[in-house]
């Protein structure tokens, strides 16, 4: 085993506090209109700790039954006590939820290590502190959802005269569906925004990382939300076809791949409902030669490594001006090479697992491709053997357009990097994928900056960082990473129908 690699973890539930222990000893269950349900099959999935592979409990396996349920407890609340609250009572709501996950936060972030293979510092003062400050940010905007007076003409009509107004509505019932790399972040991400804007949710947590979800839903309900508003269904793929295919659900927002998105995009053609897609990324890192190589080299590390690789924005597609090129792929070579691979429980990790044995197996395959497409591998490349699901950070030199490691989105700690000798070809090969989630330019040249950056076709494009992301601001793709921008005040519309209300005055 190579000597940065931590082997042979054992059981982490004993790492963890009473609570956490509490917590994962107990059956688990599926939250449908205010009461703690079993699947309608009684079927269940285990739930693994990627970083030892051994089970920490079982959740139900849903179906479409149980989406039948949950959908109907939703509705039932949609159209009885949540259309009742107040918007200043939602907010009130939204704000207590807040309270009580920054009270448990050291609980939350234990589970979202256990769960997802974060290392914990990570998990409580990134995911869980970005979870609260989000709820925070959204209960905002329950009181202050607001439409717009018109002063229309119809010439046509002689005599009469007009007043418009638009209003903003609750679209309904929403289905959720979210992904495992931010599980607790995605879910409030989801969750707050519709709550706020006056909708009912039925989520499915994804089927690796359904823990923090279900802990939240406990702490929605001792937060008084009334029953069904949320509703909580864990399964597998099923479960999201039938909320999406569901005739009552009237809305899907979903984050996770590009082909999964599409194929919620055809399914949901049957009943036209309305749609935000939060999809794959492929996004590239641009180092111009005025850059401070030393900041480059940890930022271009940092975009691709962090969370393991298993992020959308990942900054995984590398070009440098040719000057510059070799000192930062020899930083970046240092940088992988010294990464500690381990449990996240560990404070001298720098490394977690990925996610589960098929994203391992996925993410080896792409390297052996990158080796036999040509790809100079200078760092990682390496199979982790052991119990857990390890890859070690790997760095690709000179690459082609060409090759699936540049073209494809690979959700692991891989880069592939080439050079480029003018900004206008790093436009080009930056914008050459269908992928428009983020990007990122270091340089110290602000002329530079003011050059590429509107050029750049993706979502968000960072200068001189990478992956941050806040409350306030907008965030969503271009292209085939989908559209509906979350963040911001982009869910208030999201979440929201606008009617428009025309009276004449007579």
């Amino acid at each position: 085993m190579h000597n940065n690699v931590i082997s042979d973890i054992k059981d982490q539930r004993t790492l963890t506090s009473a609570a956490t222990q509490s917590f994962l000893s107990k059956p688990l269950k599926m939250l449908i209109g205010g009461a703690w349900e079993d699947s309608v099959s009684g079927d269940c999935l285990d739930v693994v700790d990627p970083a030892s592979g051994i089970s920490l409990n079982a959740v139900p396996k849903g179906n479409a039954a149980d989406i039948d349920r949950a959908v109907l407890s939703a509705r039932k609340a949609f159209e009885g006590a949540w259309k009742q609250t107040l918007p200043v009572h939602r907010e009130k709501l939204l704000l207590k939820l807040a309270d009580l996950l920054e009270q448990k936060a050291d609980e939350f972030a234990e589970l979202e290590t256990l769960d997802a293979g974060k290392l914990l510092t990570m998990s409580r003062y990134g995911d869980v502190e970005i979870a609260i400050n989000s709820i925070r940010y959204m209960a905002g905007w329950a009181t202050k959802i607001e439409g717009t007076t018109i002063s229309p003409s119809f010439p046509y009509v002689p005599g009469v005269r007009f007043s418009a107004s638009t209003r903003r509505e609750p679209i309904g019932v929403v289905g959720q569906i979210i992904p495992w790399n931010f599980p607790l972040v995605m879910a409030v991400w989801k969750i707050a925004p519709a709550l706020a804007a006056g909708c009912t949710v039925v989520l499915k947590p994804a089927e690796d990382t359904p823990l923090s979800a279900l802990r939240l839903g406990e702490l929605i309900m001792e937060a008084g939300f009334p029953e069904g508003v949320v509703n909580i269904v864990t399964g597998g793929g099923d479960v999201g076809a039938a909320l999406v295919e569901h005739p009552d659900v009237d809305k899907i927002a979903f984050t996770g791949s590009t082909e999964v998105g599409q194929e919620i995009q055809r399914r949901a053609a049957k009943t036209m409902k309305r749609l935000s897609l939060e999809l794959g990324g492929k996004s590239p890192v641009i180092i111009l030669k005025d850059a401070d190589i030393a900041s480059a080299v940890r930022g271009a590390a940092e975009a691709v490594f962090f969370n393991n690789g298993q992020v959308c924005t990942a900054g995984s597609r590398l070009f440098v001006e040719r000057p510059i090129y070799d000192a930062v792929l020899e930083g970046l070579a240092e940088v992988a090479d010294g990464f500690k691979l381990g449990s996240g429980f560990n404070a001298d990790t720098q490394m977690g697992p990925l996610i589960s044995a098929k994203q391992q197996e996925r993410v080896n395959r792409y390297i052996e491709l990158g080796k036999s497409e040509g790809g100079r591998l200078i760092a990682g490349g390496n199979a982790v053997e052991g119990n857990g699901f390890f890859v070690r950070p790997t760095v690709f030199a000179d690459t082609q357009s060409n090759m699936a490691i540049r073209r494809e989105e690979i959700f692991g700690p891989v880069l592939s990097a080439s050079a480029f000798d003018d900004v206008s070809e790093a436009i080009d090969q930056a914008n050459a994928t269908p992928y428009g989630l983020g990007a990122s330019v270091w340089t110290n040249n602000l002329s530079l900056c003011n050059q590429i950056t509107p050029a750049i076709k993706a979502g968000t494009v960072w200068i001189n960082c990478h992956n941050l992301l806040d409350p306030a601001v907008p965030f969503g793709g271009y292209k085939m990473s989908g559209y509906g921008k979350e963040l911001g005040r982009s869910p208030v519309d999201l979440y929201t129908e606008s009617k428009s209300i025309t009276t004449a005055l007579v």
